[in-house]
């Protein structure tokens, strides 16, 4: 019998996360990508903690009307960099969480790049 989509994904996500993991040297960002918003959160796995989060919910992105949701995750990119460049933190590993990197997921991770994020 064939997988659904989300066993899919979750396996997909599993054998990423073998590879990955986020030190003190180099933060883990995460993205969960819902039907209609995207979240990115910077997480510390040896503390085992979140250290900063960033999504389309928030006021400076959720006020602009009227834009696609590429553009949104644009913007929650420029957004996450910023964040970070607030707390000195420069070099991530990119967990793309499973989904394809294309669509939301690349323009997140292209914009996070321009903002000053290395990975």
């Amino acid at each position: 019998m064939a997988l659904t989509k989300l066993e899919r994904r979750s396996r997909i996500k599993m054998r990423i996360r073998k590879k990955i993991n986020g030190t003190d040297n180099a933060l883990r960002v995460s993205v969960y990508r819902s039907n209609k918003q995207i979240y990115a959160q910077v997480v510390n796995d040896l503390k085992g903690e979140t250290v900063l989060s960033a999504s389309s919910k928030e006021k400076e992105v959720a006020a602009l009307t009227g834009i696609n949701k590429v553009e949104q995750a644009k913007l929650v990119g420029k957004l996450l960099a910023s964040k970070c460049k607030e707390r000195g933190i420069e070099k991530v590993v990119f967990d793309r969480n499973g989904y394809k990197y294309h669509g939301r997921v690349k323009s997140l991770a292209d914009a996070a790049r321009e903002g000053g994020l290395n990975f």
